[in-house]
């Protein structure tokens, strides 16, 4: 059966201490509090380095059966200048022990930088290059493009062939690519505003709610809070998370 997970971006900022955690919860119980109250969390450290797998185990550890968590692809392989070379950088990605989550391992995001334009070749060589499986568990791939040239149905038909889930971004920067490529959608909501108690105003969060029902009509959806106003992520998350029981 089809799943929505609605989550937020990471788990320890000190802003969310009295707000969304309990005054006086230990840091150390942060992210256990908060896989409690949502489905899932995008990982973002993992952009910038690795992690021992002791590290994994622990914070598998921390989050209750269901739960999963998305993790932002290794900077050294979205960076380069020719995506179709980071295959042994995805090697070293997959070799830091995430495996040690098992079930609880999420999709991993393919973040694109700014000013990386659209090359079918090099995209088309750089899908065929995600692996699909990690010691026995399925991985699941999802890639945000931050160009504009990516607005092209080439890139969507390679998605499509390759089984990979183009992010649906709610961004002022970004395009915005409502397609449906894998059996799983990804949205990264990023234009919450600190002036509103939910980050989103009801209107925006209705909008959503219906459309990560539909999604869920096609498979899993993820959807985070994630940027803008992160102060307010907790609150819009637990909103949107209401109007999807």
């Amino acid at each position: 059966m089809a799943k929505i997970r609605i989550g937020i971006g990471g788990w320890s900022y000190a802003p969310w201490r009295g707000s969304f955690f309990p005054k006086g919860l230990a840091q150390s119980k942060e992210l256990e509090y908060a896989a409690r109250q949502f489905g899932a969390v995008e990982i973002n450290g993992t952009f910038y380095s690795r992690q021992a797998r002791t590290t994994w185990e622990r914070w598998g550890a921390a989050a209750p059966d269901g739960f999963q968590f998305a993790l932002k692809a290794s900077r050294y392989c979205v960076t380069r200048p020719k995506m179709a070379d980071a295959g042994e950088g995805i090697g070293n990605f997959y070799a830091q022990g995430l495996s040690a989550l098992g079930p609880k391992l999420g999709p991993t995001l393919w973040m694109l930088a700014k000013f990386r334009k659209f090359d079918r070749e090099d995209i088309a060589e750089f899908l065929k290059l995600l692996p699909r499986e990690l010691d026995g568990l399925r991985l699941r791939h999802a890639i945000e493009p931050r160009h504009e040239s990516f607005r092209d149905r080439a890139f969507v038909d390679l998605c499509r062939e390759h089984d990979v889930a183009v992010v649906y971004d709610d961004d002022d920067e970004f395009p915005c690519i409502d397609a449906h490529t894998s059996d799983f959608r990804y949205a990264r909501l990023q234009r919450m505003n600190e002036d509103v108690p939910t980050g989103y105003d009801d209107a925006s969060l209705d909008r959503f709610a219906d459309q990560a029902k539909g999604w869920a009509a096609d498979g899993d959806a993820y959807v985070f809070m994630i940027n803008g106003a992160k102060v307010r992520a907790p609150a819009a998350a637990q909103a949107l998370q209401k109007r999807l029981v």
